[in-house]
């Protein structure tokens, strides 16, 4: 008998997952409390990922089902994994949570002072 996780679980993972991004965010000094409708998107996204993945799992990672006419197409646990990473590579790139969208971020913490704005600080000081 093949379970399937409830709401509830699925919930309470997302806003596991949700406090683990904010915490990602927080140290990579990329965390906003205005992007967390963004991030709570994210975080279902990842948590819906997990359940499918572990349905395909269940599924001993059935890859086709046979048609009404006696072909084989893709199954829909496979169609659902594949746009639920790109939805989730691209919410990742929105908010910086990978290595390729956080080299082009700055930071607060990591802007650098230009020439001129060093130049003169130390004028003042």
């Amino acid at each position: 008998m093949v379970r399937h996780k409830t709401a509830e679980i699925v919930e309470y993972e997302a806003q596991t997952i949700k406090e683990k991004v904010i915490a990602d965010m927080t140290g990579l000094g990329t965390y906003k409390p205005e992007y967390d409708a963004v991030i709570t998107i994210y975080s279902d996204l990842l948590a819906q990922y997990h359940d499918a993945n572990k349905k395909f799992e269940e599924s001993n990672y059935q890859y086709e089902t046979m048609t009404a006419a006696g072909g084989t197409k893709k199954s829909a646990i496979v169609a659902t994994l594949e746009n639920l990473r790109k939805d989730i590579l691209a919410y990742s790139d929105r908010l910086c949570l990978n290595p390729k969208s956080v080299e082009t971020v700055t930071t607060e913490s990591g802007k650098k002072k230009s020439a001129l704005a060093e130049a003169l600080s130390s004028l003042g000081g």
